[in-house]
């Protein structure tokens, strides 16, 4: 999730390689109401892959070589800026902030880059179809653009009218075009890797809540390089991680609740940019602690409250049929 001060005045996006996962069907013992939703979500994402037991190996070691990718290319992209910050190389920093910028884009081309090993040119669409997937109900577009910043007000609401305390403003908007460009466009480079690539592969094997929570961990991680360009203290990691681990499973539930809609995804990590109180650091983390507090409460609400999300399985090794689906 794009939060951070790492802004590039333009955009570069590649689009190409394909999409492998093998066909699958939800576990036998999910209720009526959780097969239809677990079919829901597989037939927007599983149009002509492989069905063989192998392909499960295989997927698993796409997955692992994709975050391998998505660290590499970011970290890469990232370093010597940050090196710069630090005094460890010569030159000002904002000469290497652009090439910083672009590591943003890390977990798109890992996936592009996994997916084109896998299988070549001819899937790339597979990859990116879940971005037209639009015809979801008009409630969901409220959802995502709206709920991220609903959460944050709503705690700051509480924590002032109980501590009686000011914690800072309510609102962070993107004030600046390069913010706006950055919410705009980053949001595809972030999304089309963690819920476009990897989420349907995990959620597949794992299941939709350990899934959640890999994503959620490792998404967390992948910011360091952009914590540091922030000026914010890496002691803060912990808060980083249960932030990012709350929002990955938000958002798995809005994905899932949307057929797979990577469109919705991205409209959620958008959102995000739309009152994002992690503009409030390194000064004040007073904001982000409340804010991490209430998401984590909301997620834990939806894992407990919406079961039928998590519980969903699906088995890399079986198959459904057209009269299934």
């Amino acid at each position: 999730m794009q939060f951070f001060a790492i802004q590039p005045p333009f955009v570069s996006v590649f689009v190409r390689g394909v999409l492998l996962a093998p066909t699958v069907h939800p576990s036998s013992e999910l209720s009526r109401g959780e097969l239809s939703l677990a079919r829901i979500v597989e037939s927007n994402m599983l149009d002509d892959h492989p069905t063989e037991s192998k392909d499960g190996i295989r997927a698993t070691r796409g997955i692992v070589f994709f975050f391998v990718a998505a660290f590499g290319i970011t970290w890469l992209l990232q370093l010597p800026a940050v090196l710069a910050m630090r005094g460890l190389i010569s030159g000002p920093v904002e000469r290497l902030m652009l090439l910083g910028g672009l590591g943003a884009f890390g977990p798109m081309l890992a996936a592009v880059l996994v997916s084109a090993l896998e299988r070549g040119r001819a899937g790339a669409r597979a990859l990116f179809r879940p971005l037209r997937t639009w015809r979801v109900g008009a409630m969901w577009y409220v959802i995502a653009l709206c709920l991220h910043g609903a959460i944050f007000i709503t705690a700051m609401a509480l924590y002032t009218s109980v501590s009686g305390s000011d914690a800072g403003p309510w609102f962070y908007p993107p004030a600046d075009s390069q913010r706006i460009v950055a919410m705009l466009v980053f949001s595809i480079g972030e999304e089309v890797g963690w819920r476009g690539f990897a989420l349907p592969r995990l959620q597949r094997r794992y299941g939709s809540l350990n899934a959640s929570l890999t994503i959620g961990v490792l998404w967390a991680f992948w910011h360091i390089p952009m914590f540091m360009l922030a000026g914010i203290s890496l002691s803060l990691m912990p808060l980083m991680v249960l932030f990012l681990t709350a929002a990955s499973v938000v958002f798995t539930w809005i994905y899932n609740h949307t057929r797979g809609s990577l469109l919705l995804a991205v409209l959620a990590h958008m959102g995000a940019h739309l009152n994002n109180s992690h503009q409030a650091l390194p000064a004040n983390v007073t904001p982000v602690i409340i804010h991490t507090v209430a998401y984590v409460i909301v997620a834990m609400g939806l894992i407990f409250g919406d079961r039928r999300v998590w519980r969903a399985r699906y088995s890399l090794s079986s198959t459904i049929t057209p009269a299934q689906r």
